[in-house]
């Protein structure tokens, strides 16, 4: 697993997802189950989904209530991505159990699947950054700064695809080691969330 592998599956997953270009459509995953390779496009599925329900409750005429509806949906769906990266770290630290860390073996400040989630969402930027280098009726100021950002966020993800190879491969060696936390989020539980366990009281 490396960052090209990676993006070649988010690219997919977004290019999937844009023939249809409907928040609702059903996911087609074509990786075999079970593999990284299909954790890998459900979460940039989920992220391309995401991205358009965020594009949606911006809408300034939008009513209360379906905007409210429109954030209850995108606070699923961020606990859903969540858990696909917590996925993506298990299956790395399953793959890497057999490695021995050096005695001097430091720890990442991030695991390698949040830094995949960072990949993930920097494709999405790439893509409609691009999309808005060559949108019908845009004026040629925003073209010409748009074409700026977009050099700007190439050039982060080739940055980025840089650590993600150098943690796996310090990962590998046992030059790092993988210690995952998991998020632990509060507010979707209802045995957390002060709102939540003491509604109706």
């Amino acid at each position: 697993m490396n960052s090209t592998v990676c993006n070649k599956i988010f690219q997919k997953a977004i290019n999937d997802y844009h023939l249809i270009n409907v928040v609702d459509c059903v996911i087609n995953n074509p990786f075999p189950a079970n593999t990284l390779d299909e954790l890998l496009y459900l979460k940039c599925w989920i992220d391309t989904v995401q991205w358009h329900m965020e594009d949606i409750v911006r809408n300034p005429d939008i009513s209360p209530d379906e905007g409210l509806n429109w954030k209850r949906r995108i606070d699923i769906s961020n606990q859903q991505r969540t858990d696909v990266v917590e996925f993506i770290d298990s299956y790395l630290l399953d793959k890497f159990k057999e490695v021995k860390p050096l005695e001097s073996a430091k720890i990442n400040s991030e695991s390698p699947a949040w830094v995949i989630d960072r990949l993930s969402i920097l494709a999405l930027k790439i893509y409609h950054m691009k999309e808005e280098t060559r949108r019908d009726g845009a004026c040629e100021e925003h073209q010409k700064n748009c074409l700026e950002k977009l050099k700007v966020l190439l050039l982060q993800q080739t940055d980025l695809c840089k650590s993600l190879d150098e943690l796996i491969d310090d990962i590998s060696i046992g030059v790092k080691y993988m210690k995952v936390y998991k998020q632990m989020k509060m507010y979707n539980d209802p045995s957390l969330n002060p709102v939540l366990y003491n509604a109706g009281k």
